[in-house]
Order: structure tokens, then sequence, then C-alpha cells
């Protein structure tokens, strides 16, 4: 256990702190070599090599990158982005996304269905197909409908109808689309903050990832594992300061953190990746206690062929081609 200050507080920090950077380096090094073509091992770690933990970017994971991709292509009309938005991430997953496409074509408001879409989802989940990812609960909202993916077509439907797009484009902040995704039913803060990155990557708004973030129950427990006592200062803060610190956090560590094409490690990012080091110190910190009572990583690591050529959203303003091919594995090397 050691202190360091952060502003006038004493915080008191274990050696999962020094996990976290481990967690985002290696994640990182993994990522870039599979874009480079590089074979397996990419990494030293047999933790990261041995387990599954998402990248240390949310925007670059594959469902993410899948619903940005879907939301750029297409029309750019504000209930059709909305639309293809919300529909594909309360179900977060990409093969119902590729089916409703295939049933239906383009996803738009004006042709939007709520017993079409259901039907569709209905004759999946005859199949035996899931239709929901796991990766995160995503409640059923109170809309009366027997089945779940009927209650969350029908809160599509909803908040459609209330003007949701109308809604964003009057926002100021990032906390107030957050506030107004909140007030819709069934979104608790973790999901509502989700949609409220979800939809920043799109062309509906355009805000600073860094205005703001809310901590979910895997990074609250994570930030338990890292900081045993805060001082008082909420996850969120603590979130900020990794964000804030992570350029000298890295240095002072000597860690070589291959960032995303340019682009620092952002709010969203610091908080997915306490998530994830609380999952990394079940293994390499076992005594370390966070909340909730999970001692064990459920999910082994297993490429799933090469990655694709990254997309990112065009108003990041990223290059994408430079740390590829030769360069890149130089760099990694």
């Amino acid at each position: 256990m050691s202190r360091i200050s952060i502003g006038s507080r004493t915080v008191t920090t274990s050696e999962v702190l020094r996990s976290y950077w481990t967690v985002a380096t290696e994640r990182q090094r993994v990522y870039h070599a599979r874009l480079a073509g590089l074979p397996a091992p990419w990494t030293d770690d047999e933790i990261i090599s041995r387990y599954r933990f998402t990248n240390a970017y949310r925007a670059a994971d594959r469902v993410s990158q899948d619903l940005i991709r879907a939301q750029y292509v297409g029309s750019q009309q504000p209930e059709d982005l909305l639309l293809r938005t919300l529909l594909y991430r309360f179900f977060n997953k990409p093969s119902t996304w590729a089916a409703l496409e295939a049933a239906h074509g383009d996803a738009t408001w004006a042709s939007f269905d709520v017993e079409d879409l259901a039907e569709t989802l209905d004759s999946m989940l005859a199949r035996g197909q899931r239709v929901y990812s796991a990766a995160y609960i995503v409640p059923p909202p109170p809309f009366g409908a027997a089945r779940k993916h009927r209650n969350h077509l029908l809160l599509v439907d909803h908040m459609m109808r209330d003007g949701l797009a109308g809604k964003l484009a009057r926002v100021g902040s990032l906390r107030e689309v957050f506030e107004t995704i909140s007030s819709y039913p069934s979104l608790g803060p973790f999901l509502a903050y989700q949609l409220t990155v979800d939809l920043n990557y799109s062309t509906l708004i355009d805000f600073d990832e860094d205005d703001f973030v809310v901590a979910g129950p895997g990074a609250r427990s994570g930030i338990a594992k890292c900081f045993p006592d805060t001082a008082g200062l909420s996850p969120e803060a603590m979130i900020r300061w990794m964000a804030d610190t992570q350029t000298d956090q890295l240095a002072s560590l000597g860690f070589d953190f291959q960032d995303l094409f340019g682009r620092p490690l952002k709010l969203i990012d610091c908080q997915n990746l306490f998530c994830e080091t609380d999952k990394y110190a079940r293994v390499a910190h076992p005594a370390q206690r966070g909340v909730g009572n999970r001692t064990r990583i459920k999910q082994q690591f297993a490429a799933a062929g090469a990655l694709n050529a990254p997309f990112f959203p065009p108003k990041w303003g990223l290059d994408t081609t430079c740390n590829s091919g030769a360069a890149l594995a130089h760099a990694i090397a």
C-alpha cells in the first residue's frame, strides 16, 4: 500500500493500480499487433493471453465497431440515425442486427414497424438463436408485452415518438444527453451512459468524451481494488484523475503504451479499464477485495480471425493508416 495526493485528499493505492496500466498497455499491444497481422503470441502477459478482455479503447471493440459502421452507413437524417443506434444497442449483438437488416432492409423511422421486427426476432428465438448479447444486462422495459425483445421494440417506438431526436438537437452537454436518456423507462445510469457515448459517436451530437462519465458496477469494483481508500472522492473523480494523469503515470511506470492512432484514453475508456482491471485482479491479485464476490474470469480468449480495418467516427480525425503494416510491426517488436 502507498499514498498519493489528489488535490487536497490523501488517497491509498494498492499494487492493483500498476496492473491497471498493465491491462491498458498489453491489451493495446495485442490490438495493434493483430491489426498489423503479426502472428501470436501478441503479449508476454499470461493473463491477457489466456482470458478475454475488452480493448483499452471502447470504440475499438468489435461490437462498438459494428455499431459505428451501422451509424455511418445509411441515412444521416436524425430520426433514422437515432433509430439505428437504439435498435442496435438494445440488443447489442451484431448477428441480431444483421438478421434484422437482412429481413427488413435499411432501418428507417418511416418504415419502422414493431410487429414486423418482433416477428423476425420471434423466429430467431424459435430456431434457438440468441438475440441479446451477454456483455451486460439490459433490463426489460415495462410496456406489457410477454417477451423482452417486444418490450424493447416498444421502448424504441416510445422514444422516437416522444421526439428524442429533436431533444438531442437542443442539448448543450454530454451530461444533458445522459439526463435525457435516463428519463426513459428501464434506462438506469449504466445503460443510459453507454447509450450516451454511442450517440456521441454519430453525427447526432458532438461533445468531448472527457466532458462526463458515470462509473458502472464493474468499474466501481476495480476502483476499490486500485484505491482501497479514496478519501471520500467519488468513483467518477477517480476515473477523471486517471484520464488526466495517464501520461505521467505511464511514464513513471516505464510502460510503452501505444495509444489509438494519437488519441489518448478518454473517460469512457478509463471507466472500462477499471472494469477490466477488476477482472484481471481476480487472477493477479486474488486477495485484493473489490465490490461483490466474483473470484474468477469466466471467458477464455480465442482470436476470431484477423481484425478488420478499423473505422472510427470521422469527426475524430484519426489516421488509422499511420501505424499499420511494417511500421507498426517494427514499433511493436
